[in-house]
């Protein structure tokens, strides 16, 4: 999600209020707190609330576990274009020999 995505980068600068997170977007505040809930949820930031402000920051443990994946991920597509070329070699190759 966009919105989602804004904060990580933002948050990546330090932590933030969630006024200041929200400020950019053209939502109220109840619905952006939706996308701080969903970003908590999967580990990515953490809160903490003092009074009644509401601070946001990353959370590495979860940025880590997204790094993982997002490793895995180009490792698997990496070999899938890999093969696709070898493929498409060996095909090139057949068709200049007939």
């Amino acid at each position: 999600d966009p919105t989602r995505r804004a904060v990580v980068q933002r948050l990546g600068r330090g932590p933030a209020p969630v006024k200041e997170l929200a400020a950019p977007f053209d939502m109220a505040l109840p619905s952006f707190m939706k996308h701080i809930g969903v970003l908590e949820e999967a580990g990515l930031i953490a809160s903490t609330k003092q009074g009644r402000v509401r601070t946001c920051r990353l959370s590495p443990d979860g940025l880590a576990a997204a790094e993982r994946w997002f490793d895995e991920q180009r490792a698997i597509w990496a070999s899938r274009y890999d093969n696709l070329d070898n493929l498409l070699t060996t095909l090139g190759g057949e068709t200049d020999e007939t």
